[in-house]
């Protein structure tokens, strides 16, 4: 048996996790994999019932689980300053090092480029994103009012690690190709230290083609010619911004599903914010959720040798393979007028 958290999160959250749940528990059913769902306080809910955005029940019980889905945080309209209203930082504090991105097109969705396939790994553990590398306090200070300095921390064991889970995906995939995507000459050493843990990984796999691309030679390519690229390995902040470079590509943020992995758990988190502008109106799109959610469970199903986990994957899947196709029950970015519980409900009962 798995046991799923979830933890809603904020805005939109309170709309498109629900539905992800709803394709899951349809999936998990239809491959007979029993699953022990865990509802958990996290964002505003966690504030209002705990006092804190992140309440330290919600951390002790998601370190008994196999994994969960996060909705998304709003935190841009929490108070500033007040220690109790923070964006809580699961991926540091659970070790989930790797932020694994696929950016997909679909032939009947808008998009600028078609016959896109990528897979985006970002380490997201450390790097200049300075709520991911500080224990206490941020990365960041003001010495003067005229000087403001971060710092940035890469590790050879944050690069190694996410390097070979790029490699390890890259194995099951048709093009077996892993682009490494720094700016060595310039950050001689941080940016130089992950490209030598990359090219000390793609020696384990010598049946992986690798290569390596300057990020802002990247963003250009990839804007141009995306189908070139199959597996693209980076440090955070830089995989910060490309994986939306990405998205951008095949139709959006609504589309952009991602799971961060660690070791032994990981976390299904979608990668657009809390929209609170089209909160509560019942149009957002629940793909990238419910796609994570599929991720999860791919993930838990190789990880712990579950094959009605990897089985449950693969309906969900397929089943938005249809729901897309068909186009009868998309949500408006996707071209259709479908509410988003009326797209969860077409994408479940499409579950075979």
């Amino acid at each position: 048996m798995l046991r799923i958290g979830i933890l809603q999160g904020d805005d939109i959250g309170l709309e498109v996790v629900p539905e992800a749940v709803r394709v899951m528990r349809a999936a998990a059913r239809a491959s007979g994999l029993p699953i022990e769902w865990l509802d958990l306080p996290i964002g505003r809910r966690g504030h209002a019932q705990c006092g804190h955005s992140m309440p330290a029940a919600t951390v002790e019980a998601l370190r008994g689980v196999d994994g969960w889905l996060q909705g998304p945080i709003g935190h841009n309209a929490y108070p500033r300053n007040d220690p109790t209203w923070i964006n809580p930082p699961l991926r540091k504090l659970f070790e989930l090092y790797a932020n694994v991105k696929p950016v997909r097109s679909y032939p009947q969705v808008a998009s600028i480029h078609k016959d896109v396939d990528i897979v985006f790994l970002r380490e997201v553990t450390e790097g200049e994103q300075s709520g991911s590398v500080t224990l206490a306090g941020t990365g960041e200070f003001r010495p003067n009012d005229e000087v403001s300095i971060g710092h940035r921390v890469i590790t050879r064991r944050g690069s190694n690690r996410v390097a070979r889970a790029a490699f390890e995906i890259a194995r099951t995939r048709p093009r077996r190709h892993v682009t490494a995507v720094h700016k060595e000459p310039i950050f001689k050493m941080t940016c130089g230290m992950f490209a030598e843990e990359c090219r000390r990984v793609a020696r384990d796999y010598p049946d992986v083609t690798f290569d390596e691309v300057l990020v802002d030679g990247f963003a250009m390519k990839v804007a141009m010619a995306p189908q070139r690229y199959d597996v693209v390995v980076t440090t955070n902040q830089f995989g910060d911004i490309l994986t939306d470079l990405g998205a951008g590509l095949v139709g959006g943020l609504g589309l952009a599903p991602g799971l961060c992995i660690g070791e032994t758990q990981a976390m299904a988190q979608a990668t657009h914010g809390s929209a609170p502008d089209i909160a509560g109106r019942g149009i957002a799109n629940p793909y990238a959720m419910i796609m994570s959610g599929q991720m999860l469970l791919e993930w838990l199903g190789h990880r712990r040798g579950l094959p009605a986990a990897v089985d449950a994957a693969a309906r969900i899947a397929s089943a938005m393979e249809r729901t897309i196709a068909e186009g009868r029950s998309l949500t408006g970015d996707l071209g259709g007028t479908a509410s988003t519980v009326a797209m969860g409900e077409a994408v479940a009962a499409a579950i075979g």
